[in-house]
């Protein structure tokens, strides 16, 4: 931030974490135009209920989405994707694709947190992986050996 805008204590030696100073919240500009949010005893902040909120900030993103050959393209390598092809002509920048993706994939955790069946079906999906992983490694290895 280039200058000292609130209180600071000492690192603690035993740990090397700092000690809890402020005490108000504060919303602190950025030179770069960012904001700095500083809000004491709060972990994170996260996008509860903002399903909506990720196609209206993303409305050209979306909208490309829509011409896309396959209704369900994931907008990675599909054939006929618009979304892919607007960064390759240059309308959209694969920096505000990367964004979106990751508020969508910010989102499918926060639905897992609070959504029985889709944390049940994200548990299955990983139990397969992690099967699969497994007979790979003993088809390259050999059986694995259970502690």
């Amino acid at each position: 931030m280039g200058a000292d805008v609130q209180d600071v204590r000492a690192i603690r030696d035993s740990d090397g974490k700092g000690r809890h100073t402020t005490t108000t919240r504060d919303l602190l500009p950025l030179p770069s135009g960012g904001v700095l949010i500083d809000t004491p005893g709060l972990r994170g902040v996260g996008m509860w209920g903002a399903e909506g909120g990720v196609a209206q900030a993303f409305a050209e993103i979306e909208e490309l989405a829509a011409r896309c050959r396959f209704p369900d393209c994931a907008h990675q390598a599909e054939p006929g994707c618009a979304v892919l092809a607007a960064i390759d002509d240059g309308s959209l920048p694969e920096r505000r694709l990367e964004s979106y993706r990751k508020l969508l994939r910010e989102n499918e955790r926060l639905a897992a947190r609070t959504d029985a069946r889709l944390r049940a079906e994200m548990r299955r999906d990983w139990k397969q992986r992690q099967a699969l992983g497994r007979h790979m490694m003993e088809r390259k290895r050999g059986p694995m050996r259970k502690p």
